[in-house]
């Protein structure tokens, strides 16, 4: 938060005082400097505008809902928040800046939250499709990429009553805050199905493998299994994870079949080899992971030059494995001899990330350091999500039925 500092220590103006009062001798007395008052050796004291702390008094609310846990007070907190916002100039919600806060959290246009469903209807019947998501707050990727799928997901199992729950309470805050939009985490959408009387219940994640935020889904639906008569739980997008680098799957080969077309589609050109002849690379930014899935990320590369895309690139954003951090892919990049490059999520979802660790105009962002690098003519990027992509939302359908055969078998 930046700050005004309007006062001086007593000292500070004593010791002026002194100095002034002394011009014509060679020193100043240590007694004239013992006589200051008592309180001169209090440190400084800082005075903050009225703009200032209506903007930090906003930007603690936003601290205190940007939590992975909810509790009795969120709602309210998420209201006094946005309220605190709402009451702020324009001028002093550019002075809003906390440990996470910043004018972008309400600030920020990314598209109409009406677009999108919550799914938390009641009324669900015997049958639910829970579909369990990360999140987003961005709301055109929210309506574009989750929503997507779930429409997918609703439209091939009729039948079903198809809804939704996210996982990062933070980003279910962000958006009740800001949008009004309720969603459900975890507990509550599992609680909503308990009430509701669901016997059978599928769970379908969005996320993109077998990591942490799958492995703690599976730890909650665990905790819910015996107030259900049936629980299935369908495989994320990748399928399942395999032993090393070398080992790919069929999940893995139409996943990289069917974003590769999509971002080569959107770039113009009639296929991998056209945009290669014409120097073109396409780079996939995934998020990275410390856990054992991050294997995942190597068999896609080993996926993409099993399918002759030899133009085509894996990284992540967190450098987890170490050979997709960034650098080590612009190097690859380079050593390929490729002169154009095309920067793409691998993400189901085009949030944050894609918006600002991959396209942000900060010096650390990838399209940054790709034009940094100074071996390009030009650095491009597609920012839209996975969900968007029909063959990945039918991919996620396969999934289900597969999971709801294990259901009835």
């Amino acid at each position: 938060m930046r700050k005004n500092s309007m006062k001086k220590s007593a000292v500070a103006l004593t010791l002026c005082a002194a100095l002034l009062a002394g011009c014509g001798s060679t020193a100043v007395s240590e007694s004239q400097v013992s006589s200051a008052p008592a309180e001169s050796s209090a440190a400084p004291v800082e005075e903050i505008s009225a703009d200032e702390a209506a903007a930090q008094n906003c930007a603690d609310l936003i601290d205190a809902i940007y939590v992975q846990t909810r509790t009795a007070d969120t709602d309210a907190q998420c209201e006094a928040a946005k309220a605190a916002w709402d009451a702020l100039t324009d001028a002093q919600k550019e002075l809003v800046e906390g440990e996470n806060a910043d004018p972008d959290y309400f600030g920020r246009d990314t598209g109409d939250a009406a677009n999108d469903d919550p799914r938390n209807a009641d009324d669900i019947g015997e049958n639910e499709l829970l579909v369990v998501s990360f999140g987003t707050s961005f709301n055109d990727s929210r309506a574009e990429d989750i929503k997507g799928i779930e429409d997918a997901l609703q439209a091939a199992n009729p039948d079903w009553s198809v809804r939704r729950a996210f996982t990062a309470q933070i980003i279910i805050n962000h958006v009740q805050a800001r949008d009004g939009e309720k969603i459900d985490n975890m507990e509550q959408a599992l609680e909503r199905a308990v009430a509701n009387g669901v016997k059978n219940l599928v769970v379908q994640p969005t996320h993109l493998m077998h990591g942490a935020e799958y492995d703690e889904m599976c730890e909650t639906i665990e905790n819910y299994k015996d107030k259900f008569e049936h629980v299935a739980i369908a495989e994320p997008l990748l399928g399942e994870v395999g032993s090393d680098a070398t080992v790919i799957n069929e999940d893995k080969m139409a996943v990289a079949e069917a974003i590769t077309a999509e971002a080569v589609r959107t770039a113009g050109y009639a296929d991998t080899a056209a945009a290669a002849a014409d120097g073109v690379a396409f780079v996939f930014m995934g998020h990275g992971t410390s856990h054992t899935a991050k294997v995942s990320y190597q068999q896609m590369q080993t996926t993409m030059q099993t399918l002759g895309y030899d133009n085509v690139f894996i990284g992540t954003v967190e450098g987890e494995p170490e050979d997709t951090a960034c650098e080590e892919v612009i190097q690859k990049v380079r050593d390929a001899g490729y002169t154009k490059v095309i920067l793409r999520p691998l993400m189901v979802v085009a949030g944050d990330h894609a918006n600002n660790d991959m396209a942000g105009e900060d010096d650390d962002s990838w399209l940054s350091q790709f034009k940094a690098a100074g071996c390009f003519e030009s650095v491009d990027t597609q920012i839209a999500g996975l969900g968007g992509i029909a063959e990945v939302q039918a991919l996620y359908a396969a999934h289900t039925a597969a999971a709801m055969e294990q259901l009835n078998g």
